[in-house]
């Protein structure tokens, strides 16, 4: 019996969708507080009820293993969750604004509206949190949202449009699934905002099909990653710190993963030593039976990274792991110490377990190798040298940067997260989410009162030297043109 094919979703459901989530954001009903709360209480509630059949879909996926999966997904969704539910009064609330003597009596503030009918389009690395956190965003500013996972992760794809179905508003709150036509169709209509997480190959599609509409966008691409490690450092807690932003993120399939590291020439041995032993002790003697690591996702992106470690160019320059079971989707922990530059493992962002290492003379010199590449989502910096570290910050240009460790700083929620140049473009997390969707309408309250005459023609020298006065702010000329005193 042939298995029932779904139908297709086209340009015209595409299309009768936003009309009909539009027609929904119209009547109002996303921009009251309650319908907002509601919604967040809805997902902290499904992230509470249905923990394990999350990390149950994370594991079909990815094989990620459950803390992690419970770490990096389902406690950061909820912290995100219950950071809007809790600042969200004090997000909505006007913003107070000081006028000027020019404009007195008047008042004004800054009022943050819902944008409309938003998409949300992610990924599939981490495929919860990536696609929670930036519909939390879009909910909390009051949009109607539509939500497209990504079709390479099909488990929480699936998991995400059941459940959103029956935890949230439905008429107001849509899921997406399917591949590329399903991604296409969506993109031909006309959104108030796009999100977009994933390559930037992929964001220039998004990009140029949001410009027909000029639609504004925010685009979490990736890069190359770098971390630079210096001499002076605590080598166990760095190398550690190291596999945490590499290996034991989803196996590097992470856009703010170590993409490769830069040392000294003569510190290169110790630190892969280090980087040995830590392995070690976190995945085994045998790395590819650990059950503390994901698999690749997916045979197309295992072949791509099998493409990498088999050229030519650094082959014979693994100098760890190299290891790959293609029935299992697994590549051991690798590193390639000095890899040529011109090389495909150098030149492209990995997203997966190899580690290039790439040795100077002097450690200032890795500035311009990171500024010879696009710049990238995340800057890593190990050493206790204090003005190295100011050097770092001022001169390397990333979407994010972290000293002495490695991508914590998108848990820390004060601070925005997001890319620059081929990195990305706007930033989400938190107060910054309900801004990303959010338009702040800037607002100025006059009354009748106080109507001057100066402002209206007849111009003559007199009002002339009077409103020269207002402007510039000079009470003192003010007075002497109020009393008719001229320097003509």
């Amino acid at each position: 019996m042939e298995e029932e094919k779904k139908p297709i979703f086209d340009k015209e459901k595409a299309t009768l969708l936003v009309k009909e989530l539009r027609k929904r954001f119209d009547s109002g009903k996303t921009k009251s507080y309650e319908w907002r709360i509601s919604q967040l209480e809805g997902i902290a509630k499904m992230l509470e009820e249905k923990e394990k059949e999350i990390i149950t879909a994370l594991d079909k996926d990815l094989s990620k293993p459950g803390t992690e999966a419970f770490m990096s997904e389902v406690s950061q969704t909820k912290s995100s969750c219950s950071e809007a539910i809790k600042e969200l009064k004090q997000w909505m609330k006007p913003e107070k604004v000081k006028t000027s003597i020019t404009i007195y009596p008047s008042s004004a503030e800054i009022v943050p509206e819902p944008l409309g009918v938003v998409l949300v389009i992610s990924t599939w690395n981490f495929p919860f949190l990536l696609s929670l956190d930036p519909v939390i965003g879009a909910i909390s500013a009051g949009n109607a949202v539509v939500l497209k996972p990504s079709e390479i992760a099909p488990a929480a794809s699936s998991l995400l449009a059941n459940l959103l179905k029956n935890y949230l508003d439905n008429s107001a709150i849509r899921v997406i699934e399917g591949a590329v036509p399903e991604t296409t169709a969506p993109l031909e209509q006309k959104w108030d905002k796009i999100l977009y997480t994933g390559s930037a190959r992929v964001g220039r599609i998004v990009m140029a099909a949001a410009a027909k509409h000029l639609t504004p966008v925010i685009l979490e691409l990736g890069g190359k990653c770098p971390a630079v490690v210096d001499l002076n450092v605590n080598l166990q807690v760095t190398a550690r710190r190291i596999i945490a932003g590499k290996w034991a993120c989803n196996s590097g399939q992470a856009c703010i993963s170590v993409d490769y590291i830069i040392t000294k020439k003569e510190f290169a041995p110790t630190l892969v030593n280090a980087l040995k032993e830590e392995l070690e002790q976190f995945f085994g003697k045998d790395p590819m039976e650990s059950k503390d690591m994901s698999r690749i996702v997916s045979l197309s992106h295992f072949a791509r990274l099998v493409k990498l470690l088999d050229e030519d160019k650094v082959s014979d320059k693994i100098v760890l792991g190299g290891q790959k079971d293609e029935k299992q989707l697994k590549i051991a922990p690798t590193i390639i110490l000095d890899a040529p530059e011109d090389s495909m493992v150098m030149q492209e962002e990995i997203f997966g377990p190899i580690m290039p290492i790439i040795t100077v003379d002097n450690i200032e010199d890795s500035f311009n190798i990171i500024k010879s590449k696009p710049k990238p989502l995340a800057a890593y910096l190990f050493t206790n040298n204090e003005q190295l570290k100011k050097d770092y910050v001022e001169n390397i240009s990333s979407g994010g940067m972290l000293i002495n460790d490695t991508i914590l700083h998108v848990v820390t929620r004060g601070l925005p997260f997001g890319g620059v140049e081929e990195s990305g473009m706007g930033s989400y997390h938190g107060k910054f989410s309900f801004d990303g969707f959010s338009h702040k309408k800037a607002i100025l309250y006059r009354t009748f009162g106080g109507d001057s005459s100066l402002r209206y023609p007849p111009y003559t020298p007199e009002k002339q030297n009077l409103l020269r006065a207002f402007m510039n702010g000079n009470i003192f000329r003010i007075i002497l043109s109020l009393i008719g005193w001229s320097k003509e």
